[in-house]
């Protein structure tokens, strides 16, 4: 599915359950993974690791072609800064990257300047 996700994808999402403490992440990556259960950690079949997840609400539907549902991962990547801060997202972050502030139910994250630029683009410059 799509990197860029809207809030009406997100439908029938009721908790956000982080397995890391979000806090120290400048981003997370967001993905929307079809899965078998509305509750309970999903199987995460990607590199990296699975830092948090949505459940559903009893009556989300499943999806009629599929018959799966449409539940919400969080995750970081090897070369993500969290883990390797003077690489690649050293500034910058993945297209379907978010500030982890930022994510509740049923809401798409947002980019902010933390999940853009890192931490130093939270401190002001020293003056003259």
């Amino acid at each position: 599915m799509s990197s860029m996700l809207q809030d009406s994808q997100l439908t029938g999402e009721e908790e956000v359950v982080w397995l890391e403490e979000p806090d120290h992440l400048d981003y997370v990556r967001q993905a929307l993974d079809k899965v078998s259960t509305r509750r309970g950690k999903p199987r995460y079949s990607r590199d990296g690791r699975l830092v948090g997840y949505t459940t559903l609400a009893a009556d989300a539907e499943r999806d009629p072609d599929s018959g799966l549902f449409a539940r919400r991962t969080f995750f970081l990547l090897p070369h993500d800064r969290d883990s390797d801060p003077t690489g690649d997202y050293q500034v910058g972050a993945p297209g379907e990257a978010v500030d982890p502030s930022t994510i509740e139910p049923g809401k798409v994250g947002a980019k902010t300047p933390r999940s853009q630029k890192g931490r130093t683009a939270q401190i002001a410059p020293a003056g003259p």
